[in-house]
């Protein structure tokens, strides 16, 4: 093991939008680094290191992600912590590929993918539809309608959701996408056409202001969660908060955490970060895996210091707000809890379905069938 010495401080990039379509949750995830900074500093808990953070602004725009990627190498930032759109992500890649830097991203995603460069702490497919698609299947109707905004990640979320809802002898009857900045029109051809087919389930991979205005038309339009709730990987208390709780009420989301969780770590942590950004600032799982993986790093930094994180990230283990969650060398995905939370008249999640424990990261498994997952959902 490395001894650590007085050293510089470590400049790390943090690439979260304060501005545009997806700020609702970005701005979260900002503010998660932020703070998980700020614990680390105080304790000194990355060793000898002090994380010195560089906060930018890409606007919610991909053009403007790889930009100001660019501008943190051009710093001599060799770490950064960001992106929450996929074709963020995508944008981000190449420029810190390049670079030989190294990006840790915090977002559920689609899955597939793999960057040597890439730390990936949001939640894989085998680690929330697959649960999905069963709490689904298992508890609603057979007949299932597709929404999602309109880039990648809403596209392969809903190629691996419907062969796992076919394996389990549901229809999919429309698979419709909308704008990212939808207006109400888009979202009134939306609603008509559920009031015609129907569907037992809606599942949603909207995101930022089109999830929230989706869920708002939805309601005002006289569709309720009786008629046919609305199940979702991505919506969760930041999109919540601007929906209003008449929108959300009733609906569901899949993810592995949420702030309503009754582990003292995690009160300890809305605490924290509520005394930081307000006492009613909306906590998601996009938040938690923003905090966590700054931890993790910081953990891994005192092992060897900044040259060896991707050597040492699997051999440590950070008790989250969510539960204890570690990387796994093979992917550089993160071991997480799948759970399942509805929406309560306060705009917090009852916790319906609760896996347990961590589930090992599969991001490339293409069976439709559990049994093809198995072996990834039981823990290491």
């Amino acid at each position: 093991m490395a001894t650590i010495s007085e050293s510089e401080p470590i400049s790390i990039g943090v690439l979260f939008s304060e501005t545009g379509i997806t700020s609702v949750v970005e701005q979260t995830q900002r503010d998660a680094v932020s703070l998980a900074v700020s614990e680390i500093n105080a304790r000194r808990g990355a060793g000898n290191f002090e994380l010195q953070p560089i906060f930018l602004d890409p606007a919610s725009d991909p053009k403007r992600y790889e930009a100001e990627a660019e501008n943190l190498i051009s710093q001599g930032v060799r770490i950064i912590f960001g992106c929450y759109m996929s074709s963020a992500r995508r944008a981000v890649l190449p420029v810190v590929e390049r670079a030989g830097a190294l990006l840790f991203y915090p977002t559920l995603y689609e899955g597939f993918e793999f960057s040597a460069n890439c730390v990936y702490s949001g939640a894989a497919p085998n680690q929330n539809s697959l649960m999905l698609a069963d709490y689904m299947s298992e508890n609603f109707g057979k007949r299932h309608y597709f929404v999602g905004s309109n880039y990648v990640f809403p596209y392969e979320s809903n190629r691996i959701m419907r062969d796992l809802l076919a394996a389990r002898g549901c229809t999919v009857l429309e698979e419709r996408y909308i704008p990212l900045n939808p207006k109400d029109d888009d979202i009134d051809q939306i609603i008509d056409e559920l009031n015609k087919l129907e569907p037992d389930v809606i599942f949603s991979t909207g995101v930022g202001e089109g999830a929230i205005k989706l869920y708002q038309r939805y309601a005002q339009k006289g569709r309720t969660r009786e008629k046919s709730p609305i199940m979702s990987l991505t919506t969760g208390e930041p999109e919540i908060a601007e929906m209003g709780v008449d929108a959300a009420e009733g609906h569901y989301t899949c993810a592995p955490y949420f702030s309503s969780l009754p582990r003292a770590v995690n009160q300890s942590f809305v605490t924290a970060y509520r005394s930081a950004f307000g006492a009613h600032a909306p906590i998601s799982a996009c938040t938690e895996a923003a905090y966590f993986q700054v931890h993790l790093f910081a953990e891994a930094l005192k092992l060897g210091g900044p040259d060896a994180i991707l050597q040492n990230l699997p051999l440590v283990e950070f008790d989250a707000p969510q539960g204890k969650v570690r990387v796994d060398r093979t992917t550089q995905h993160t071991f997480l809890t799948p759970r399942i939370g509805r929406v309560n008249p306060s705009g917090a999640f009852d916790i319906v379905y609760d896996h347990g424990s961590a589930v090992r990261p599969d991001p490339y498994k293409v069976e439709p069938e559990a049994s093809g997952w198995s072996r990834f959902v039981g823990g290491a």
